[in-house]
């Protein structure tokens, strides 16, 4: 048996824009559509979850939700939220005359979520709010030119994200090099972090997203991939190998060398020479 899905409309028949605060008895919503809709919601407070078709955010305030029309979503709002939802109707958009706003709803669409300044754009909301519910949409000007401003600077926190997450990958690229450049590998993950100038706790975060693995197991794998070249390639001894890679005694190293490879290191040369 088939569900039928809710359909929404927040608007009254006249209204191509509108804005209230978000209230602040929502906390758990069936699956529902808009099909004649926009949506930009922000929120100021509250924790939970916000569904959008199969992606399923975490509420973190300050935090920007948008809803596409004919998009599927739903709430599971734990503590008492705060915001504001602005509702952007179709006939606007196919009535627009500036071709900048239009442009700004197009490139938005592209982000479901957005961890915006709410310094700046948290008293554009109210602004908004206010003008709406003194005057409506007469003031026409008025409510374009903040409505611009919004999408202006949410637009600039989706640059922001992006540049942030370039340069994470940029960080990860370059710690990768310097295990490669480094003529004394060490399995300190803090001696990268203080060449990358971050914190150990963030080159863990970057490589946990680029990687799937912490800071230490990368360095791990580097120096046991580097300790089998040395001991296949080289007449070093085990223990020359084992300052070279910067532990404090043969006998550490052996432990290391074996806890991650099951053999010790002159199991190893054996075996293989």
């Amino acid at each position: 048996m088939t569900t039928k899905l809710e359909i929404k409309d927040k608007t009254a028949p006249i209204d191509s824009i509108k804005i209230s605060p978000f209230r602040k008895n929502i906390r758990k919503t069936t699956p529902h559509k808009h099909n004649s809709y926009f949506e930009i919601i922000f929120l100021t407070q509250g924790s939970g979850t916000h569904t959008t078709d199969t992606q399923k955010f975490d509420i973190v305030p300050p935090i920007v939700f948008t809803v596409r029309k004919e998009q599927i979503h739903f709430w599971n709002i734990e503590t008492e939220p705060s915001g504001y939802v602005l509702i952007i109707k179709k006939q606007y958009i196919d009535n627009c005359l500036d071709k900048e706003i239009k442009q700004l709803l197009a490139k938005l669409s592209a982000y479901p979520c957005l961890y915006p300044n709410a310094q700046s754009l948290e008293p554009l909301f109210e602004i908004l709010n206010q003008e709406y519910q003194e005057n409506g949409y007469s003031q026409k000007p008025v409510v374009d030119g903040l409505l611009k401003a919004i999408l202006g600077k949410l637009l600039l926190s989706a640059k922001a994200e992006k540049a942030s997450e370039s340069n994470k990958a940029s960080d990860f690229q370059h710690f990768k090099e310097l295990l490669n450049q480094e003529n004394q590998l060490t399995n300190k993950v803090a001696h990268y972090a203080k060449l990358l100038h971050t914190t150990p706790q963030n080159l863990n975060a970057i490589c946990r997203k680029e990687a799937n693995q912490s800071a230490t197991e990368i360095i791990s794998e580097h120096i046991i991939s580097e300790a089998k070249r040395l001991l296949l390639y080289t007449d070093l001894t085990v223990n020359e190998i084992s300052h070279k890679l910067d532990f404090k005694d043969n006998s550490h190293f052996t432990k290391y060398f074996k806890r991650h490879t099951e053999i010790t290191p002159n199991a190893f040369r054996k075996e293989l020479l």
